[in-house]
């Protein structure tokens, strides 16, 4: 019998990370550069690992091999097969990450054989006056753009937005984007790792060396129409389960709860993740208990339809699953 699966987080050194994943959630790295955990990643050469019970050591496609749809759904094995469709990731921006654009599947799949990446962010932290880069001001052109590029000021083309924690913002390919300083999210994405950076501030590694821009790639990829209301709005009432994004590549909610809630998947055909991104909680299934606490990610067979989430004080979890 399948139990809710736990995973040996993934550590990714970034030039703009930091050591908020290390201190708010006890990563465990060895740097000060910590950029990235990927807490549920499929992605090839970067599978997670089970880290607890009967099946600690096999990968998540190891897993996926042998168990199929009972561990991700019929429909999803159907349409993904050995791939698992999502990535979850925690980021710091201890420095601006560069701005940025995704391509779409069907790009993607013609130009590196991948998923595209259309990808929501929960903020977890921000700094006081940190910002997010989401999209155009105002409805752009290619030639202004690309003088933009040229002189420098594309951040002056850019809307730029404050951000606090509990914010949501949905990222969907060709969206221009940025992290900036001091901000931590929660990024749940397409299982890919196709990023065309268009501006990096000009910043080199340790040998003095700029990192690689992208114009040409991301022209054809980039929505020049304004960004409007790119922030999702929602009121997360306590006990209840809040709608965030709901997109053909994942349905996200928030559970924030202080007493015991019970969750019933009979009527869809998907795993459920949960990253806990508020207080601890234990998810009872079959008789046996795991613990979850804030910044730990956690897989939920297909094959598992109800389970029990207690809160061991004031929680919230991003419930996650393919629609």
């Amino acid at each position: 019998m399948l139990y809710p699966l736990k995973f040996t987080p993934i550590l990714k050194d970034k030039i703009w990370g930091g050591t908020k994943l290390n201190n708010y959630f006890d990563k465990k790295a060895k740097t000060e550069k910590l950029g990235e955990s990927w807490e549920l990643s499929g992605y090839e050469g970067d599978e997670s690992v089970v880290s607890t019970g009967f099946l600690t050591g096999n990968n998540l496609t190891e897993l996926i091999e042998v168990y199929m749809g009972d561990l991700i759904g019929d429909k999803v094995f159907d349409q993904f097969g050995l791939s698992f469709p999502l990535l979850f990731k925690l980021i710091d921006a201890n420095e601006n990450l560069s701005i940025q654009v995704h391509p779409n599947d069907e790009t993607a799949a013609e130009r590196h054989h991948s998923f595209g990446k259309t990808e929501m962010w929960f903020v977890l932290d921000a700094d006081q006056g940190a910002e997010l880069i989401i999209g155009f001001k105002q409805d752009c052109s290619q030639e202004k753009y690309l003088e933009a590029l040229k002189q420098g000021t594309v951040e002056d083309l850019l809307q730029k937005e404050k951000v606090q924690a509990g914010d949501v913002f949905f990222i969907p390919s060709g969206l221009i984007h940025a992290i900036g300083k001091g901000v931590v999210v929660a990024e749940i994405q397409e299982s890919s790792d196709i990023t065309y950076r268009i501006y990096d501030y000009k910043r080199t590694d340790d040998q003095g060396n700029e990192r690689e821009l992208h114009t040409d790639q991301a022209l054809d990829v980039i929505k020049f129409e304004a960004s409007r209301n790119p922030k999702t709005h929602y009121h997360a009432a306590l006990n209840e389960i809040t709608s965030l994004v709901h997109c053909e590549y994942f349905n996200t909610n928030l559970i924030r709860f202080d007493l015991p809630l019970s969750r019933n998947y009979g009527l869809i055909d998907s795993f459920v993740v949960y990253m806990c991104v508020e207080g601890e909680i234990e998810i009872e299934c079959n008789g046996e208990k795991t613990s979850l606490i804030k910044g730990e990610t956690v897989l939920i067979p297909a094959q598992i339809n109800e389970i029990g989430l207690i809160p061991k004080e004031s929680s919230a979890l991003i419930e996650v699953y393919i629609p």
